[in-house]
């Protein structure tokens, strides 16, 4: 795929797909005019996510899915260049972010960080921990690797990479509705309660009962969760939900684990 322009150093943008046909076309439109390719890669999709990526001219492979670090490091090994844009099937760049990386030139050992910012259901999220939300995504490959077993990855880096922060939104559309809020929570639920159980951690039964209210009260007051008016209300109590469903999800893997050692 030829680029429509090309930047001082050339870059690849990266997506990691699956079952995203509702968003797929607004996030590869806007790397299109300034990546130097645009790959994605489908994780087996069931939707019409692939066709409509090779209809708008990026490079579309499949793998199958790997967990979220290593699949982003396969995706990332796959690429034509070195330096790397990570961008989720969610995200959107915003005009000013489509021009700071158009007038991008890499530096060694630095690595460049996005503003993120979230929608929630159509309002944008400014307060409640969820923002400001600097997420590094630009990286030479040669120096940055995914790491994470479960469901928080993040991008491991040299000791001693300066981080630079780029002018412009990431634009962050995390939910199509509630109910896809409410199944997440419950997916990141187990998949923390899974890492919390490989790594052998056994929170007493008080911290279980404590975390959740205190979650709600870190959303709320703490993260500034109020300025988010009716919004910051509802996110305190998700968060608090997640905090509550992860415990009770440990508490579940635990009684299982016992039960096939007896």
């Amino acid at each position: 795929m030829k680029s429509k322009k090309q930047t001082h150093t050339p870059f690849s943008a990266v997506v990691v797909a699956r079952d995203e046909e509702h968003i797929i076309a607004r996030c590869l439109q806007a790397l299109l005019p300034v990546a130097n390719e645009v790959l994605l890669v489908d994780s087996g999709s069931k939707d019409r996510t692939p066709q409509i990526a090779e209809s708008l001219g990026a490079r579309v492979l499949h793998t199958t899915w790997q967990g979220y670090a290593q699949t982003k490091n396969f995706a990332n090994r796959q690429a034509r260049h070195d330096w790397i844009l990570s961008i989720d099937a969610d995200e959107v760049l915003s005009e000013a972010l489509q021009q700071s990386l158009q007038q991008w030139t890499a530096r060694p050992h630095t690595a460049y960080a996005l503003d993120r910012l979230t929608n929630y259901c159509g309002q944008w999220v400014r307060h409640s921990g969820w923002y400001p939300d600097w997420k590094i995504r630009l990286f030479d490959r040669r120096e940055a690797r995914w790491e994470g077993a479960f469901v928080h990855e993040y991008l491991h880096l040299p000791k001693g990479t300066e981080i630079i922060r780029l002018t412009g939104k990431l634009k962050h559309y995390s939910y199509k509705d509630e109910e896809d809020h409410l199944r997440r929570i419950e997916r990141y639920a187990r998949l923390s309660a899974l890492q919390m159980l490989e790594q052998n951690r056994k929170p007493g039964r008080l911290k279980e009962i404590l975390a959740p209210p205190a979650r709600f009260i870190r959303t709320l007051l703490l993260k500034q969760g109020f300025l988010d008016g009716r919004l910051g209300w509802k996110l305190a109590s998700r968060d608090a939900l997640l905090v509550r469903r992860k415990y009770e999800w440990l508490r579940q893997l635990q009684n299982q684990k016992a039960e096939k050692k007896s």
